[in-house]
């Protein structure tokens, strides 16, 4: 796919909900980028001046800004109607309250032009399926922050696949904030979120990777994730009150992928989607602790015996040989030992 005028390399779509106070800062980093990607802004049903302001972007960016406005779906509808429109060689999500940093996002493009500009057609059909990039946790109200790599996971700027890669520190995981996409590869993927309902980015990271064949990591600090809004999903109050949406799409991730046919091809692979779904049960039944009731021990049992019921062996895994079995001990004693090892990774890692 050789470098012509039009083309868009990559497509950004940036869901917002009532997000007038801090979507420009986000869609103003991506302007960076010129007319050699496109914006799409998805006003998800906001009751603030989001529509607005959306609407000023694409008046004054009609080359590279889209407006659009629907209704209230989630910030899973709004991913899912930016890919819908993207026109882009790549797909990447930034939610409205986060933002790239310029100099590594000039490079990024640079590199992705430089595979399109390929004359030769073998090298072209080695355009990477997805980049890996890092991202920053940014406490900014804090003035503090916390930079995730992959530099012992990836080959540095070489095409690889997932037969090459290195063993996942406990920090590391491939969320959405560290990926981009083939837009082409999403849609064969059917890569659809469902609506009204957080954390669905867990979905958006995990499903299509098997069908990824070549990965291209750049050590850049690329995506700018904020910590810190009250009413963040990643804050704990608001995830226990979260927890029905937190279950449903744990149990649409262990679900989705067909682990014993990944694993024939790429046992790496397999290996840290396993250990991806170990996390999210984990989270999902140390918060079911927090709240501390029997209706939430009574769903903590059910999650577990679903996927018992459903693929033993990830169960047996899952269980006796990963983080998450650690969160299913028995006993108050084993409830009050989950909570407090919570407690110290939570200061450990910084996260809400």
């Amino acid at each position: 796919m050789p470098e012509s005028e039009g083309v868009k390399y990559i497509s950004f779509a940036v869901p917002c909900y009532n997000s007038q106070d801090y979507m420009r800062r986000c869609i103003d980093s991506l302007l960076v980028g010129g007319e050699d990607i496109e914006i799409i802004i998805v006003d998800d049903g906001s009751t603030d001046t989001t529509g607005d302001i959306a609407d000023y972007y694409e008046r004054t960016y009609p080359d590279i800004v889209k407006a659009v406005h629907k209704k209230n779906g989630g910030h899973g509808s709004g991913v899912n109607k930016g890919l819908e429109l993207a026109s882009g060689l790549f797909f990447k999500v930034v939610d409205s309250d986060d933002w790239l940093d310029a100099g590594a996002y000039r490079r990024l493009l640079a590199q992705i032009k430089k595979f399109c500009d390929m004359k030769d057609t073998r090298l072209i059909r080695e355009i990477p399926d997805l980049f890996v990039c890092n991202y920053i946790y940014d406490h900014l109200d804090e003035g503090t922050h916390h930079t995730i790599h992959y530099r012992n996971v990836f080959p540095t700027e070489e095409i690889c696949d997932w037969n090459d890669i290195g063993r996942f520190h406990t920090s590391q995981y491939l969320i959405m904030h560290a990926l981009m996409f083939r837009t082409a590869l999403l849609k064969t993927a059917e890569v659809v979120l469902p609506e009204h309902t957080f954390y669905v980015d867990n979905i958006f990271a995990y499903k299509p990777l098997p069908y990824v064949q070549r990965i291209y990591y750049m050590d850049i600090d690329l995506y700018h994730y904020y910590i810190g809004r009250a009413d963040q999903s990643v804050n704990e109050k608001v995830l226990m009150s979260r927890i029905d949406q937190q279950i449903k799409v744990t149990e649409i991730v262990f679900k989705c992928v067909d682990l014993n046919a990944v694993r024939e091809k790429y046992p790496k692979l397999a290996e840290y989607m396993c250990r991806n779904i170990s996390i999210m049960m984990a989270i999902s039944s140390v918060h079911l602790l927090l709240i501390n009731s029997r209706e939430a021990y009574g769903k903590r049992k059910r999650l577990w015996n679903q996927v018992k019921e459903e693929n033993i062996r990830l169960y047996l895994r899952l269980k006796y040989t990963t983080l998450s079995g650690l969160t299913y001990l028995p006993g108050r004693l084993g409830g009050l030992l989950t909570r407090s090892g919570y407690r110290a990774a939570r200061k450990i890692y910084q996260f809400q």
